[in-house]
């Protein structure tokens, strides 16, 4: 537990430089496969489904889909055939975000991946 609390805070640490934090760009980044496997490129997700991807309450999912909206990194819309649902998919302009703050990322998950290795190597009993 130790070592994921120190990956979200690097990671925060990092992603602060694309005004990001973890979660967001997390949500980004599942809206982001969404849409690119879209036919149509819409890429439209429904709020319940990407609670359960990205591991938030529907109340946390929902605030910090406000907050990405408000940025402008993504849109909500309701569902038409069934007005209980809320849809939300990824803007241009989070593409362009997301785009930018996937290198750190990347490059913080494996800078604390191989410090995880080294600390278990060295813990270890052989």
């Amino acid at each position: 537990m130790r070592d994921y609390s120190r990956m979200t805070c690097a990671l925060d640490r990092a992603l602060s430089a694309h005004e990001l934090t973890s979660s967001e760009f997390e949500v980004l980044e599942q809206l982001e496969r969404a849409r690119a496997h879209e036919a149509d490129g819409g890429g439209k997700v429904r709020m319940a489904d990407l609670a359960e991807h990205v591991h938030l309450s529907q109340s946390a999912l929902s605030r910090l889909v406000a907050r990405l909206e408000k940025d402008g990194l993504a849109t909500r819309s309701m569902c038409q055939s069934d007005r209980r649902s809320v849809f939300t998919a990824i803007t241009d302009e989070g593409r362009q975000r997301y785009d930018a703050a996937r290198p750190t990322q990347r490059a913080v998950l494996r800078a604390e991946s191989a410090e995880c290795e080294m600390r278990e190597y060295l813990c270890s009993d052989e």
